[in-house]
């Protein structure tokens, strides 16, 4: 491997005094994010999509390693921003574990490590190292509703390009959301089938190439962001394969050690495009080095002037100690914190709601096993009511007692309506007259769903813990104040809706729906509590 060799006149070394607060420093993240490290190692073990976590610091040390010669060729100034960034990271560890989000620890772990490099080096030292910092990013996992929202948008995608592939063999293939019928079996693109198994790893793998990569900054940014589509067509590709394979081979193909086979082979696969989008990007421009040679393995050497090279010791910065400080202040609040105990108000279940109301008289339903273990949830009500036009209104509510990491949480239906193969049309914010929670106008939201020539009308809120919620991250802020303040995360989804027929008046059929909005307003207080 070429190495360059740049010149400098001075080497600063380390004092044993630098040296030993950077070990205190360390073994004073290790002490306040210990808890933190065993979720790590927790979501690493149990999400398949995760499993690189356990390489990424290894990896950061590494390129830490290398680029030490480069260290060596600046004072380490310290400096204030550091200070703020620790701050930060220590009211988000603090914060998470008020609110019993373990993401928010997580990357307040990443983020207290930038802010002590960044306290005890310096800008200029930092700079050096940012690449390596930077990769403990891929080693946390993504907040709850950011996984839930991105997973059914690429089942979605997956389905309608593995689809397209199996067409290709001119086999006859119907889809309706995420289900697959081939007519001798049906393929659910479940969440374990959504890519991100291979997203989150490929992403990782481009971002260490990109680093080691001898190039501009725009070919290592195309690099990491190709890797997105990339594993999303090559995860499709699979579907499709599984598809073909069901086709001619039966239905085994779709299960046990070789669908894990096909899995090994896809992500092989993305990685070989990735190289080979490497190489012709390379060769349009004129680029003709091998991998060697643009692949800095090694990391670039510098060496001394022979006739100036002094050497210095590094004076410890003022920072420095105040970063310890801040770590030990935040470790002894950690360990004093009282966290608040759940609260589990008192609310009559939804068995106890009236199926009488006014005109309407409702028919109550059961959701399957398999979606109930997906959702989580404590309660539900599920009815048809039908009025005296004869026509149903569907009422679903789903009530979670608390919504936290590893619990329960409100599913929202912008996300789950296209994995069962509804396509929203429509989506607005309306009041609906004459309702008030809480003294304040009830505010839903009103969407136009299809599917085929099928249409559906739908008004949804979130409600609960004194407060009506149209928007689904707006949600999860009050839920994490709520927690932190009450020590409540309680509250539940409603969701009526009504189909609209070919001939059907959809003013009449928007004013019935309204109605029976009215009508259930009065008797859902006891169900969610304020």
């Amino acid at each position: 491997m070429h190495t360059s060799s740049l010149t400098t006149s001075i080497r600063w070394q380390s004092s044993p005094l630098f040296m030993g607060a950077l070990i205190v420093g360390s073994l004073l993240i290790g002490s306040l994010f210990f808890k933190v490290m065993l979720s790590l190692y927790s979501t690493w073990s149990v999400q398949e999509e995760y499993s690189h976590g356990f390489f990424i610091p290894l990896i950061s040390v590494y390129f830490i390693y290398q680029r030490r010669e480069q260290l060596a060729t600046v004072p380490f100034t310290g400096s204030w921003a550091g200070l703020v960034l620790l701050l930060i990271g220590g009211l988000l560890l603090l914060g998470g574990r008020l609110a019993v989000v373990s993401t928010m620890g997580q990357y307040a772990l990443v983020i207290s490590i930038w802010g002590f490099a960044l306290a005890m080096l310096g800008w200029r030292g930092f700079k050096i190292i940012w690449p390596a910092l930077l990769m403990l990013v891929f080693m946390v996992k993504l907040p709850t509703f950011l996984y839930n929202n991105m997973s059914s948008h690429l089942q979605l995608i997956s389905t309608q390009i593995g689809v397209w592939f199996i067409q290709l063999f001119d086999i006859s293939v119907y889809y309706e959301g995420n289900v697959i019928d081939l007519g001798v079996m049906q393929l659910q693109v479940v969440e374990a089938c959504n890519g991100l198994r291979y997203l989150f790893p490929l992403m990782a793998l481009s971002m260490i190439i990109a680093i080691l990569y001898r190039a501009s900054l725009w070919r290592r940014v195309v690099i990491v962001v190709s890797s997105v589509p990339i594993s999303i067509l090559m995860n499709s590709i699979r579907i499709g394969v599984i598809g073909v394979t069901v086709e001619y081979w039966g239905q085994e193909m779709a299960e046990g050690v070789l669908h894990d086979f096909e899995g090994w082979v896809v992500f092989m696969g993305a990685l070989m495009l990735l190289f080979l989008e490497m190489k012709l990007i390379s060769w349009l421009i004129g680029d003709r080095r091998s991998f060697s040679e643009a692949l800095d393995l090694y990391g670039e050497s510098v060496s001394v002037s022979p006739h100036q090279g002094a050497q210095k010791s590094r004076r410890f910065p003022l920072q420095g100690f105040l970063a310890m400080g801040i770590l030990l202040c935040v470790l002894l609040l950690n360990v004093r914190l009282q966290i608040a105990e759940t609260v589990f108000p008192e609310r009559q279940k939804f068995s106890a709601f009236s199926l009488l109301q006014g005109d309407w008289y409702g028919r109550p339903g059961a959701i399957e096993s398999h979606f109930l273990d997906e959702l989580k949830l404590d309660d539900y009500l599920l009815a048809d009511f039908k009025g005296t036009s004869g026509r149903t209104i569907n009422l679903y509510a789903a009530y979670y007692e608390v919504q936290a990491e590893g619990e329960g949480t409100i599913h929202s239906p912008r996300s789950c309506l296209p994995g069962s193969g509804w396509q929203i049309k429509s989506l607005e914010q309306r009041a609906i007259p004459n309702v008030d929670v809480n003294g304040k106008p009830l505010l839903a939201n009103r969407v136009i769903i299809t599917k085929g020539k099928e249409k559906i009308l739908a008004y949804y809120w979130l409600q609960g813990r004194d407060r009506v919620i149209t928007n689904e991250f707006m949600a999860k802020w009050w839920i994490f104040w709520d927690r932190l303040t009450q020590g409540r995360s309680d509250g539940a989804l409603i969701r009526v809706m009504t189909e609209l027929g070919e001939f059907d008046d959809p003013v009449v059929r928007e004013q019935e729906l309204l109605a029976f909005i009215q009508e259930i307003s009065n008797d859902l207080p006891v169900h969610i509590p304020d």
